[in-house]
């Protein structure tokens, strides 16, 4: 059984790429501001832990304003770090699709951008048709001397 090459890639499988490095950066920077809004709560749960917010007294068996300030700032916390973070890899990815580098990460990047609705979905399933074109995977697999 033979395997076909597959044929170079074309001036448009470049020109896509280009495209979705730039839409990544864009997705990267609105995911970091959209995981930027639990600051407020962040902000609100460490104004009760420590004693500037005006809290009801405590009940026999609540639990106390502390506790409840803790819970704020963890949530809070959790969700910021991983959005940054998500962010980040978003960002990564677009600067390896413009490098033509880490195919594998640029694909599961792009599955979990498509969890992202609506602009992340759309970027996710483009990314995902364009790296999956056996061309494109061999620009990513060719040496740093053929690709230039």
């Amino acid at each position: 059984m033979d395997v076909i090459p597959a044929p170079p890639a074309s001036a448009e499988d470049l020109q896509q790429l280009r495209l979705l490095s730039i839409f990544h950066y864009i997705l990267a920077a609105i995911t970091g501001l959209f995981s930027l809004f639990p600051v407020i709560h962040l902000v609100i749960g460490l104004a009760m832990v420590n004693g500037h917010m005006p809290v009801p007294p405590d009940q026999p068996g609540a639990p106390s304003p502390e506790l409840f300030g803790w819970f704020f700032v963890a949530f809070a916390g959790v969700f910021i770090v991983c959005g940054l973070t998500l962010a980040g890899f978003i960002a990564y990815a677009g600067r390896c699709l413009a490098r033509h580098r880490r195919h594998t990460l640029c694909l599961v990047v792009a599955g979990l951008s498509c969890m992202m609705m609506p602009f992340g979905t759309v970027l996710g399933v483009f990314t995902l048709i364009v790296l999956l074109r056996p061309q494109v995977r061999q620009l990513f697999t060719a040496t740093p001397a053929a690709a230039a």
